[in-house]
């Protein structure tokens, strides 16, 4: 990114590289070292280096330095993490809240996928006064702004990456914002939705990736794409047109099929865009450029929508700007950089939740069930509307994980509290209770609508 590979340059120049320590070592997470420590032919990127690498099975994080050339120390413990660091050696470790507030350190990326386990890291790297750069969007999306509000109190950055399509939205819609144009929806391309794909139906594809079948259930699903626009709508101050979002499918339910070329699907946005308070989050099914983002605008201003269509943006009202590629570990560098060396966050939430994502069934659940994982077997997740989402008292996916169904909920009925005991002792649970007090409307506001 332009300034970001200046002042990368110079922190190597000063021998003063940006201290990075990795939580998990998934696909993702051993992408980003092999990025940041083998980019440069071979060599670490400019002013930037990966102190140490945390993952609830030491193999994994092993790994991630092996394969590109590097043995790493083992440490148990804050100290020895430290020991470590100090004498230049790259660390591995089980103990990731020791990683993450060891000094040392500048920024904790976490990269996990779960909620409870990172929420943990994330309040360690913040109150040990680091920023904090994640691709979790469920995290974030459950209770992202309570954690922000204490990054804020901290003085650090709590801020999700450019690469994964959130940040790539958010990028865009700066981009046009700083146009002049008036951004009215943030939007998602996908490929398939079909609520009822689970680890079964998708290990074939997932074995092929070197991924976990429930992680790409949840992208099958619509649970992903949830949490990617409810983040996006909660930095922007965005909502969603309805529970689900519109999500117009050119499809036919066929991956495969030809896909159909972006400017033809948004007149199925426009009827919803002129009725709206705010600009909307969405997503469209089986478009191109895809998998890419998108970002809708307005202009008041007759001779600049002249100079729009002398720029091939066409005749208005809307004008669409995308972005056709979403590169996720190969950008996280960026987001590290724009950090902790210019205080930019990629994606955070500007205030109080705008768009949760809730549980709904994915079959007939019985009394006793528990829900597993994302993309999982008995649950899926749609955006909605927070205001909504506390009137109706509903569940967030994020915190119906290991919850137990207290009696029978029919399949595709939204779960609320009161369906299920939620496990005793998680530290998510009283981020989104504090959460809920935090940013609760006023009294005098009444119910909301």
């Amino acid at each position: 990114m332009i300034l970001v590979d200046t002042a990368l340059a110079k922190r190597e120049a000063e021998n003063r590289p940006i201290r990075v320590a990795l939580v998990g070592a998934g696909f993702q997470g051993k992408g980003i070292v092999r990025q940041i420590m083998t980019s440069a032919a071979g060599k670490p990127m400019k002013g930037m280096r990966v102190v140490g690498v945390a993952n609830r099975n030491i193999g994994p994080a092993q790994k991630a330095f092996s394969e590109i050339g590097i043995e790493p120390t083992v440490a148990d413990g804050r100290g020895a993490i430290e020991r470590a660091i100090t004498d230049g050696r790259p660390v591995v470790t089980e103990d990731a809240e020791g990683l993450a507030s060891a000094e040392g350190v500048d920024v904790v990326v976490e990269v996990t996928g779960s909620i409870d386990y990172a929420a943990r890291v994330v309040l360690s790297a913040i109150e040990a006064g680091k920023h904090v750069v994640h691709m979790n969007a469920e995290m974030d999306g459950t209770v992202g702004p309570i954690l922000k509000n204490k990054a804020d109190e901290k003085g650090v950055i709590y801020s999700f990456s450019d690469g994964d399509q959130p940040g790539v939205q958010m990028n865009l819609y700066r981009f046009v914002a700083g146009l002049g144009v008036t951004p009215v929806l943030c939007g998602n391309i996908k490929g398939l939705h079909d609520p009822y794909r689970n680890p079964t139906t998708q290990r074939p594809f997932a074995e092929k990736w070197g991924q976990k079948p429930a992680m790409v259930a949840s992208f099958a699903d619509g649970t992903k794409i949830s949490y990617e626009q409810a983040i996006v709508a909660n930095g922007t101050g965005f909502r969603v047109a309805r529970r689900g979002m519109i999500g117009p499918d050119f499809s036919g339910g066929d991956p495969t099929a030809p896909l159909v070329p972006l400017e033809e699907t948004l007149a199925a946005f426009g009827e919803h865009l002129k009725g709206a308070e705010t600009g909307l989050v969405d997503y469209v099914v089986g478009a191109r450029p895809g998998p890419g983002v998108f970002v809708l605008g307005t202009h008041d201003d007759p001779v600049q929508k002249h100079f729009l269509n002398l720029y091939k943006l066409g005749t208005g009202p809307f004008y669409c700007f995308y972005t056709p590629y979403h590169l996720c570990h190969f950008e996280v560098p960026n987001s590290i950089a724009r950090a902790v060396l210019f205080g930019d966050a990629v994606l955070t939430p500007r205030g109080g939740p705008e768009v949760g994502v809730i549980a709904l069934a994915k079959k007939d659940l019985a009394a006793g069930e528990v829900i597993e994982e994302f993309g999982g077997y008995e649950a899926y997740g749609v955006a909605e509307n927070s205001d909504v989402i506390e009137r109706d008292d509903l569940l967030p996916l994020g915190l119906a994980l290991g919850a137990t169904l207290r009696h029978p909920v029919a399949k595709d009925t939204p779960l609320r509290f009161a369906d299920v005991s939620i496990p005793e002792g998680r530290i998510v649970d009283a981020l989104y209770s504090e959460q809920r007090r935090r940013f609760a409307a006023p009294s005098s506001s009444g119910p909301a609508a």
